[in-house]
């Protein structure tokens, strides 16, 4: 009984802890942004430097100020000339660039919904034969890797419990079968290690 009453407490638990577990690391990534400069700033000023509650709030209220401030930039000539001479820079220093740039490539295609976009999700025969996993469409045109590409399709496999890590493949598309679920039913079925299925029932799986 004790073991019962352990494992529905469990269950009912996990779902607000990793909430929690994902917020907090972006919160104390925010925070780690802001503390540096703020406590060299407190410093110069011969201050005290300022206690955690405040360089919390500070960055959260920096952070909305600068994406703000970015994207009204962005809707003039002059921010655009800044992102054209920021990308110029990212693109000359060596490793860096291609991060940048492969970021910069997505969230140019997630905005345009072109090529896919993580925006349909696919059954795939993975790891191996008789197997299938979701995954999600991130390019329809594979062409420029070999002149067979033009048939392949290029899928993101994502692992439980972190959608976020995952595979690349590239499939013939004849073995791409399309599937009835959502974008985020796919990601919540990969971080809950198939354990939470989508709503309704799926006729076109194996």
């Amino acid at each position: 009984m004790i073991r019962r009453y352990l494992l529905v407490g469990c269950f009912a638990l996990l779902p607000l802890v990793v909430t929690v577990w994902v917020v907090r690391m972006i919160f104390s990534f925010l925070v780690d942004v802001f503390l540096g400069p703020l406590t060299w700033a407190s410093l110069q000023m011969e201050l005290k430097p300022p206690p955690y509650w405040q360089i919390a709030l500070i960055s959260i209220v920096g952070t909305i100020l600068l994406l703000l401030i970015v994207g009204m930039l962005m809707g003039n000539f002059l921010g655009r000339q800044l992102m054209a001479w920021l990308d110029e820079i990212m693109n000359k220093i060596p490793m860096i660039k291609g991060i940048y740039g492969a970021t910069k490539r997505l969230m140019a295609s997630i905005q345009s919904g072109s090529g896919g976009s993580f925006k349909e999700v696919v059954l795939v025969e993975w790891p191996h034969p008789g197997s299938y996993t979701l995954g999600f469409m991130a390019h329809k045109d594979c062409s420029w890797v070999a002149p067979e590409g033009g048939r392949m399709l290029a899928v993101y496999i994502p692992t439980a419990p972190n959608p976020t890590s995952g595979y690349v493949i590239m499939i013939d598309r004849e073995k791409v079968r399309p599937v009835d679920v959502t974008p985020e039913e796919a990601f919540t079925w990969a971080v809950s290690a198939g354990v939470v299925a989508p709503t309704a029932s799926r006729s076109d799986h194996p």
